[in-house]
């Protein structure tokens, strides 16, 4: 049984994913998605911290770090590879705006199609010496994402608009058991044998990679404020944009580092990445929104 799991454990990690999705969905109401593009500063900001300074800190990090080059590499990929279903996860666990977690998430897995390839080939060669051919395949990437977010957002916000009662008793139970269904598949991911598609992580290096894992996400969530403070940003979205711009999308860099690239210590920032950052997302994001709220926002 076990075995079984391990074979198909990307294909379980998906439909997880499109079901937390489509969870999320029940939240939301269209006109929840028109308000965004009516005004889209927040999305506009959004981005902006997504893909261009979240990869300019990590690049930073990396110059002052004594980590060997391909695992430089590896903290970029994990850079390049902005927010995905765990952060829309997160957000809705805050009570964020989901709707524009949702659209971030689609936006820069589009985007993402083109700034990977560029940006992580300029890490190869400014960290290594060399390049590789890199190229993520349109079609079957937007496929991916629309199985993974638009589809499920929108069977969501269908049975939100058609069933209101339901969508209603259903949440409440989704806020324990969305995490805890995320905290079993990445288990299985993180704990399986190598020959299986595991990662070996030795003690020393989730200690010693945990540090700048934790800088990297805790350097963007403070970014993702202060650029909600300076735009004027509702503090709804505020809390957001922090968590988009804070955890990334490790399934998407293990994917390029493991598959695309084969290098495993390229893959281990990523894992690292994926043990820790959920909760210390989650907890800064809490923070923010108790204190915060309370000796800053209202000044």
């Amino acid at each position: 049984m076990l075995n079984l799991v391990y074979e198909n454990i990307d294909f379980l990690i998906d439909l997880v994913l499109a079901f937390i999705t489509m969870s999320l969905g029940l939240n939301l109401r269209r006109k929840d998605f028109q308000k965004l593009f009516y005004n889209p500063k927040s999305l506009t900001i959004g981005l902006l911290a997504q893909m261009l300074f979240l990869p300019l800190i990590a690049f930073i990090l990396m110059v002052f770090s004594d980590f060997s080059p391909e695992t430089k590499v590896g903290f970029m990929i994990i850079a390049l590879c902005p927010g995905g279903v765990t952060s829309n996860l997160v957000s809705f666990l805050l009570k964020g705006n989901i709707a524009l977690s949702i659209s971030l998430t689609v936006i820069n897995g589009l985007l993402c199609m083109f700034t990977i390839p560029l940006l992580t080939n300029w890490s190869l060669s400014y960290f290594i010496g060399n390049e590789a051919d890199i190229s993520l395949p349109v079609l079957s990437t937007i496929q991916h994402i629309a199985l993974v977010t638009v589809l499920p957002a929108t069977i969501g916000v269908f049975i939100r608009g058609r069933l209101p009662e339901l969508a209603l008793r259903i949440i409440p139970v989704l806020k324990y058991l969305l995490p805890a269904l995320l905290f079993i598949i990445f288990t299985v991911k993180i704990f399986a044998p190598a020959d299986k598609g595991g990662i070996l992580l030795s003690k020393q290096e989730i200690i010693d990679q945990g540090y700048w894992v934790l800088l990297l996400n805790f350097l963007s969530m403070i970014l993702g404020y202060i650029l909600g403070l300076l735009f004027k940003i509702n503090f709804k979205n505020k809390i957001t944009i922090i968590v988009e711009v804070g955890l990334q999308n490790t399934a998407l860099a293990l994917l390029i580092a493991g598959n695309i690239l084969k290098n495993t210590e390229m893959q281990k920032p990523a894992m690292v990445y994926a043990i820790f950052t959920f909760v210390s997302t989650f907890v800064f994001g809490w923070l923010i929104k108790t204190f915060a709220s309370k000796f800053i926002e209202k000044k």
